[in-house]
């Protein structure tokens, strides 16, 4: 026989203190709202801006017109940065991230050629390497999305050149930086103009040449869309 009383003491009764939790997976719903695609803006707005710079590094708009240049790129930040607002509601981290570091480059660029601050050219050199390194990283996970990434792939020796004309003072690589620049606009604008007569039209009309998940994305049925929702950033707890 027991002489300890808080032995003999009754005990919590098992599971007490715990509230009872019903299983809300049944009752959750997960409401998903289709938007028109943003990425023709986006790339009309690489084409845009693209021409005035490169017209300004070949040459063809004089030194007096940089502010001018400026302020005319100037409206590019705010477009691009609406652009990656609206995909990463898409769910497209990839092109949100792609657009909003655009943005962010337009913005550095007319702030510094609008300004005229002292060593401009230099500071945009180092920021246009930057944002190779950047544009290489990302080129190496766009590829199913093969628009972006050719947009990507094409503005690389831009950046490239940008960036060591801006360092060495080079007028040749500056005039070369400027003909890529054309190059890309070239490029973003048939990718702009066959993306939005695929959302017009519901098919694929000019090639684009999407691969993997990006090709399912877009072939494929609901169930595909809906693959692993319950893990995706919004959903799971965080990000």
């Amino acid at each position: 026989m027991s002489t300890d009383p808080a032995a003999d003491a009754p005990g919590p009764a098992p599971g007490a203190g715990r509230r009872f939790e019903p299983d809300l997976r049944a009752m959750t719903r997960i409401t998903l709202r289709p938007i028109a695609s943003p990425m023709p803006l986006g790339f009309f707005t690489v084409a845009i801006a693209s021409v005035m710079t490169g017209c300004l590094q070949l040459g063809l708009l004089g030194p007096a017109d940089r502010r001018a240049v400026a302020l005319c790129v100037l409206p590019a930040f705010a477009l691009q940065l609406l652009v990656s607002a609206l995909a990463f509601g898409a769910r497209d981290v990839i092109a949100a991230t792609l657009m909003g570091t655009f943005a962010g480059s337009w913005l550095a660029y007319a702030l510094v050629m609008g300004s005229g601050a002292h060593g401009g050219p230099r500071v945009l050199g180092v920021f246009n390497l930057a944002f190779l390194c950047f544009g290489a990283l990302m080129a190496a996970v766009t590829r199913p999305k093969r628009a972006l990434w050719l947009v990507l792939v094409v503005s690389l020796p831009r950046w490239a050149a940008t960036g060591l004309g801006g360092l060495t003072g080079a007028a040749w690589l500056t005039h070369t930086a400027g003909a890529l620049g054309i190059v890309v606009a070239l490029v973003a604008t048939y990718a702009a103009f066959a993306l939005m007569l695929e959302d017009m039209r519901g098919e694929e009309v000019l090639p684009i040449g999407r691969s993997g998940p990006a090709h399912h994305a877009v072939e494929g049925d609901l169930a595909v869309q809906l693959r692993n929702i319950e893990r995706q950033a919004g959903v799971r707890r965080t990000l």
